[in-house]
């Protein structure tokens, strides 16, 4: 029977192999994945014993990983904002770089709600997560918000043009209990005839098309339409300024993800197709640019 140091040596050997950069760190994941237990615990008893069905559902998973497949579509998982969230191809699987539009989305709620003029019997601060894809800034939103005792205040609605996707992301709702602060609909951008939003949250696809053969292997696996922004890599995201006129509230509020090197392309962009209205971009913590706001 192996233990589990030598069968993180074998995967790791096998992964590095394959050429994974992380091949450690993708078979501690695994390993504890297989075995039902976390990564820390693995760590921690390098000579326990691991059973024949657990070792053989490692090393499945591990060849899985060696032809490029993500680790968070092989275990099903992936952590974001400090939370767990289901993932499969359905939808991108979450980054890191969008935890900075999750922060700024709870910092304008919060700063909305405790303005002079929002009072308790005040409509309900009117939020849109546009392309929710697996449902992880929206939730995310709404776990903060229940933390925070100011769910009641605030009326969440997750688009997606992916009905699959907003499967996933309903049950990313269900599973973390705030199935009843979000709602869900199946639209392109925003829906029609609808009241205005006083926030309008996105992170619609930015990779330019030219670019998308040169993403990493991992990305082929993820649906193309999450990811493939067009030749500038922004026109989706044009298409949704055009929207914001009627989209957004007079006072409100939109807050995109955007690439690293497009801070002065949505800048030009916005001054184009939205004369007069400003565009604020906001960094990471990499400090690169990460996050347009936009009002009017």
């Amino acid at each position: 029977m192996p233990t589990t140091a030598e069968l993180l040596s074998e995967g790791t050997e096998r992964l590095r192999n394959a050429g994974s950069e992380t091949a450690r760190l993708d078979a501690e994941l695994l390993l504890g994945d297989a075995v039902g237990v976390g990564r820390t615990v693995i760590l921690a008893h390098p000579d326990a014993p691991v059973g024949a069905d657990a070792a053989g559902a490692y090393r499945a998973a591990i060849e899985r990983r060696a032809t490029g497949e993500p680790v968070a579509y092989i275990r099903g998982l992936k952590e974001f904002y400090g939370l767990a969230f289901h993932i499969d191809p359905r939808a991108l699987i979450p980054r890191p770089e969008t935890e900075r539009l999750v922060e700024s989305s709870i910092d304008e709620v919060m700063h909305r709600l405790g303005a002079a003029g929002h009072r308790a019997d005040s409509p309900p601060i009117r939020v849109a997560d546009v392309g929710t894809g697996s449902g992880a800034i929206a939730v995310a939103l709404a776990v903060e918000l229940r933390r925070r005792r100011a769910s009641e205040a605030v009326e969440i609605l997750a688009i997606d043009v992916s009905e699959e996707a907003l499967g996933l992301a309903r049950e990313n709702a269900v599973g973390h209990a705030v199935a009843d602060q979000v709602s869900f609909a199946c639209a392109d951008l925003l829906p029609g005839e609808v009241r205005a939003f006083d926030v309008i949250l996105a992170n619609l696809p930015y990779v330019r098309h030219d670019a998308m053969p040169n993403l990493p292997v991992a990305a082929s696996f993820e649906p193309v339409l999450a990811l493939d922004g067009g030749p500038d890599g922004l026109s989706v995201v044009q298409r949704l300024l055009g929207r914001l006129p009627d989209g957004l509230a007079d006072e409100g509020i939109a807050l995109l993800e955007i690439g690293a090197d497009q801070e002065d392309a949505i800048s030009a962009l916005v001054a184009e197709a939205l004369p007069g209205w400003s565009c604020a971009v906001e960094r990471d913590l990499a400090g690169l640019p990460r996050v347009a706001r936009i009002a009017r």
